[in-house]
């Protein structure tokens, strides 16, 4: 016999769960009643809002789901910023919260952390939220949760538990964890796609973030379908390459261009795996200008994405491995289709390189990918990123993710890449920041000194919103509210105990970098005026 909370714990560590992020409240003592005996690591974050970030970076870097416990009212209104993130690209986040006593449950008698209805707020960023009114209801809440995290689209899932439930008894024993396993592929839609692919002359391949955890089944398809590759940023590592040297059948994440438009809009044979065809993926320029014409086979995990966005001459549900490995099946041969020609002439009409708005950004990642192998990137919205989603390859997957994309919040890499460290402690973690973006998460630099987490924060400093500014200027709109100071950097770090340094050009980061052997957080800012005047 357990109470709830005491069952939760229990559950969460037979499951597997070694990392919970939250901040405790007087409704959430019970639960680290069930903690305090646990194997399970609680790391603090200073906001809630950090919280969720955090369980969203350790997701990512691990496949696995982040946990959550948060308190009633505020820090649940304060976390759905983080959910928001987290359901748009379709991370693993389970949120488990406290609500009021059952019998005062949408009384509206100015309670303590009362809202109205707090499941139909959560709802809206969630891909189920429950109230659990009878301790019974906890143990199927759970294993519902895996069962979307491990076989359907993932995102982050709310349960939450009335304070007067934490104490309640449960007699349900601790249940072994199903052996979820995710839609396969159809073998006449499967035959069907081979016939399609096998009679192209103007092949593509678009993959996407769904595809990362079937990196190993995705690459060999690319491999033997011989045809160029639009990678999505949630997709940057499935086709391994470098900076310097991408993958050769690797487009990148650079659909918003002319050339690879035309490209795309001349394809007579589109396959699509695991991704929404989504804005911040396929048209940055934010003009609806990427359009399929040719044949659209679409394979995605959730049926509702079958048809969003563009429509499809063949759509099946499946998980994008499952497909990949019964579609290679019908392929003993590599196709004739060249790709790695198409795609080597797609790279350079584009010239990144030389192109004013990305050359600057060219020796900051080499000297990343120099002095810190295999990192993992995590991102915020903001400059250096902008450019590292064009520029950027990887040689693993999920080594690179950050906020511009879906819902495009500020203040998700520090956070997150406090999560991606956990997830990844043997491994450099980079978090790219601006100097706008970093203050609203900033507090979290204290969380990464309590846990002594090595990781590098790049803060690009170009003092305010330099995105909008020019988002302004181009509309002819004053520039009102951008032009906000950052605060001094070096006295900042100073103050939460992190190293500090401060660079100009290049050669200094690189210095820096190549010196980096400290097991604490190093803040290096970079002057993003000097740097472009060094170059």
């Amino acid at each position: 016999m357990y109470s709830c909370s005491a069952y939760l714990i229990q559950q969460l560590e037979h499951w597997g769960v070694e990392q919970v992020f939250g901040i405790p409240g007087v409704h959430t003592i019970e639960l680290y009643r069930g903690l305090e005996q646990s194997r399970i690591r609680h790391i603090t974050p200073r906001h809630e809002q950090g919280a969720g970030f955090m369980a969203d970076g350790y997701a990512r870097t691990t496949g696995k789901p982040g946990v959550c416990f948060i308190i009633t009212g505020p820090g649940m209104s304060n976390i759905l910023t983080a959910m928001g993130q987290a359901l748009a690209d379709s991370i693993p986040m389970l949120v488990i919260s406290s609500v009021g006593r059952r019998d005062t449950l949408g009384s509206q008698q100015g309670r303590l952390h009362e809202l109205h209805s707090q499941q139909a707020l959560v709802s809206q960023v969630a891909r189920f939220s429950q109230t659990i009114l009878d301790p019974q209801q906890l143990p199927q809440a759970l294993e519902r949760a895996m069962a979307i995290f491990s076989s359907g689209r993932p995102g982050p899932v709310h349960i939450e538990i009335p304070i007067d439930l934490l104490t309640a008894p449960i007699d349900t024993p601790l249940l072994p964890r199903p052996n979820f396993y995710p839609a396969g592929a159809h073998p006449q839609a499967v035959a069907e796609c081979a016939t399609l692919l096998l009679k192209a002359k103007r092949p593509l391949l678009l993959v996407g973030g769904g595809c990362a955890a079937n990196a190993d089944a995705v690459l060999r398809l690319a491999e033997t379908l011989n045809a160029p590759v639009i990678t999505t940023i949630n997709a940057k590592g499935i086709l391994p390459g470098s900076v310097e040297q991408p993958h050769p059948l690797d487009i990148g994440a650079n659909a918003a261009f002319t050339a690879v438009r035309q490209y795309a809009a001349h394809a007579d044979v589109i396959l699509a795996l695991g991704t929404e065809l989504g804005e911040t993926d396929y048209d940055v320029v934010f003009d609806d200008g990427f359009r399929l014409q040719g044949k659209l086979l679409r394979v995605d995990i959730d049926a509702a994405q079958l048809v969003g966005n563009q429509r499809p001459h063949l759509a099946l549900v499946s998980d994008a491995g499952e497909f990949a490995r019964a579609l290679l099946v019908h392929f003993p041969h590599t196709l004739p289709h060249n790709g790695a020609h198409t795609a080597a002439q797609l790279r350079a009409e584009l010239a990144l390189e030389t192109d004013p708005a990305f050359s600057p950004f060219y020796p900051l990642y080499r000297a990343i990918e120099t002095h810190l192998p295999h990192a993992t990137l995590v991102g915020d919205s903001t400059a250096t990123v902008y450019a590292g989603n064009h520029i950027v390859s990887l040689p693993k997957a999920r080594h690179y993710f950050n906020a511009s994309t879906g819902y495009g919040t500020l203040g998700y890499a520090l956070p997150a890449a406090l999560g991606a460290k956990l997830g990844r402690p043997n491994s450099p973690v980079v978090a790219l920041m601006g100097d706008g973006g970093i203050m609203f998460t900033v507090a979290e630099l204290s969380t990464m000194v309590d846990e002594q987490l090595n990781i590098v924060v790049l803060i690009w400093n170009n003092t305010g919103y330099d995105e909008i500014r020019r988002a302004m200027d181009k509309a002819s709109v004053a520039r009102i509210g951008v032009n906000v100071p950052p605060p001094d950097f070096a006295a900042l770090s100073q103050s939460v105990r992190a190293a500090y340094q401060r660079v100009n050009n290049p050669d200094e980061l690189s210095q820096q970098l190549q010196g980096w052997t400290q097991t604490a957080p190093l803040i290096i800012e970079i002057d993003a005026h000097a740097w472009a005047q060094s170059l």
